[in-house]
């Protein structure tokens, strides 16, 4: 997961859900994304594990707008905000539990 993003911050109103407590999970997926149902599994697993930590799915072909802000190329995208909505890691492609548990650390 790198830091690179274009927007720096997310809110509930762009989320179309609560922020975590001590950080949020945000992925990005589309309907035909294989990938994005394993790394779901993966992130609902990891918000289970850690309190305070939510995740929150976005559909991408139904956000475009938001899509195309923070530059989201392919999915399954990952972001990782803090308490207070900052993008603080990003990645594409399925994470492993042990790169997101290790992502988490920067954001709380």
């Amino acid at each position: 997961m790198d830091g690179r993003t274009r927007a720096s911050r997310l809110d509930v109103a762009q989320l179309g859900a609560e922020l975590g407590e001590r950080a949020t999970l945000v992925q990005f997926s589309s309907a035909f994304c294989q990938p994005c149902r394993a790394t779901r599994r993966t992130l609902v697993e990891v918000a289970g594990m850690v309190e305070g930590v939510a995740h929150v799915e976005i559909d991408a072909e139904a956000h475009l707008t938001l899509v195309r802000e923070l530059g989201i190329s392919r999915t399954p995208t990952v972001l990782v905000l803090d308490a207070t909505g900052r993008i603080v890691r990003r990645a594409t492609g399925q994470p492993r539990t042990v790169d997101v548990v290790a992502a988490l650390g920067s954001a709380m």
